[in-house]
């Protein structure tokens, strides 16, 4: 007979599937994506597969994370059209540090079992 008990919480499922390590995750990923660059993709991806499927304090992670990937996409796009103006540049810095400071915020929040206060926000 087969052994029944539930899978240990360090599994590579519990991270995959929607949950806190899943959300975590997704923050990791977003951070990963200053190195490896399409690690974000595989993130948001997660996100919107996951997101429906976890409990309310989840959720608003998943849109959090939804948001910071597409919002962060348009600050980039703003930033590449104003480096015709020597300005882009410092625009990049400041979207970088933007998304990062959301990233940890994010971890934080889920590694101690907190929603995230305003998913919708623009801001950090």
């Amino acid at each position: 007979m087969a052994n029944e008990s539930p899978e240990p919480a360090g599994n590579m499922n519990s991270w995959l599937q929607p949950g806190a390590n899943n959300a975590k995750l997704i923050y990791i990923l977003y951070l990963v994506s200053f190195v490896f660059g399409l690690t974000s993709i595989i993130g948001v991806v997660f996100a919107y597969v996951n997101r429906g499927q976890s409990e309310d304090w989840i959720e608003g992670h998943y849109t959090y994370q939804i948001r910071t990937f597409w919002i962060g996409i348009l600050y980039a796009v703003i930033a590449l059209f104003m480096t015709m103006l020597l300005v882009g540049f410092l625009l990049f810095f400041v979207v970088a540090i933007w998304v990062i400071a959301r990233c940890v915020i994010g971890l934080q929040k889920a590694a101690r079992n907190e929603p995230i206060s305003n998913p919708q926000t623009w801001w950090i």
